[in-house]
C-alpha cells in the first residue's frame, strides 16, 4: 500500500496522472505498437476526403506490435483543440471503436459498420451520434489524435458508451497505446 501511495505521489508530481486524464499519452507505456496511415503521416496534414468538407470518409489505419496478452484493440479518434487551437475549452470526441480484435491489423478507408473486424463494438462521438465524424474545425488548425490501446481484457457491452464511459471500462487494463496525430485546417 505504502509503495502504491509512493507511485501516485511521483505521478502526481510529475503531472503524469493529469496527463493520463487528458487523454495525453505517459511517457512510461509500451511505445513498440505502432499505429499508421496511407494517408498522413505523423504530424501531417489530414487530406479532406477524411472531413466534413470532403466525403467524411475515415482514414485507412494500420497497426503493429500488439502485445501478446491482448484480449482487445480499442480505438480513439479526438480533437483536444475545440473548439480554438488559440483557447481550448474541450476535447471534440470524433470516434469510438473497442474490442477490436487483437489479431486485427488495421481498418480500411471509409469503413462501413459492416465492415468493421467481427466482435468490434461502436461508441458515440460528441455529434451523439455512433461511428466517424471527421474533422470539421470552426477556427483554425487544429490536432486530430487517433489514439491506438492494447487492453488485457475484453470490455462488456457498453450500449454505446461515451469516451468517459469507455476510459473508466479500460482504466487498469491498458497493455500498450500509440497514437497518430494529423492536422486539419477548414479551407474557408
Amino acid at each position: 500500500m505504502l509503495r502504491l501511495r509512493q507511485s501516485l505521489t511521483t505521478l502526481l508530481a510529475s503531472g503524469m496522472l493529469a496527463m493520463a486524464h487528458a487523454g495525453a499519452l505517459p511517457a512510461e507505456r509500451n511505445m513498440t505498437m505502432t499505429l499508421t496511415s496511407t494517408a498522413f503521416a505523423q504530424g501531417g496534414a489530414i487530406p479532406s476526403i477524411h472531413t466534413c468538407e470532403g466525403q467524411d470518409a475515415s482514414p485507412p489505419l494500420a497497426w503493429q506490435g500488439v502485445p501478446a496478452g491482448a484480449k482487445s484493440l480499442v480505438l480513439i479518434v479526438d480533437d483536444p483543440d475545440a473548439p480554438d487551437p488559440a483557447a481550448p475549452k474541450m476535447t471534440w470526441v470524433h470516434w469510438l471503436l473497442y474490442d477490436l480484435p487483437p489479431n486485427s491489423h488495421g481498418l480500411p478507408q471509409a469503413v462501413a459498420k459492416d465492415g468493421l473486424p467481427a466482435g468490434t463494438r461502436q461508441g458515440r462521438n460528441d455529434w451523439k451520434r455512433v461511428g466517424y465524424g471527421g474533422p470539421c474545425p470552426p477556427i483554425g488548425r487544429h490536432r486530430y489524435f487517433h489514439k491506438l490501446y492494447a487492453l488485457d481484457a475484453v470490455v462488456p457491452d457498453l450500449k454505446r458508451p461515451t469516451k468517459a464511459q469507455l476510459l473508466s471500462a479500460m482504466a487498469g487494463h491498458v497493455l500498450a497505446e500509440t497514437a497518430l496525430v494529423g492536422t486539419y485546417q477548414r479551407s474557408r
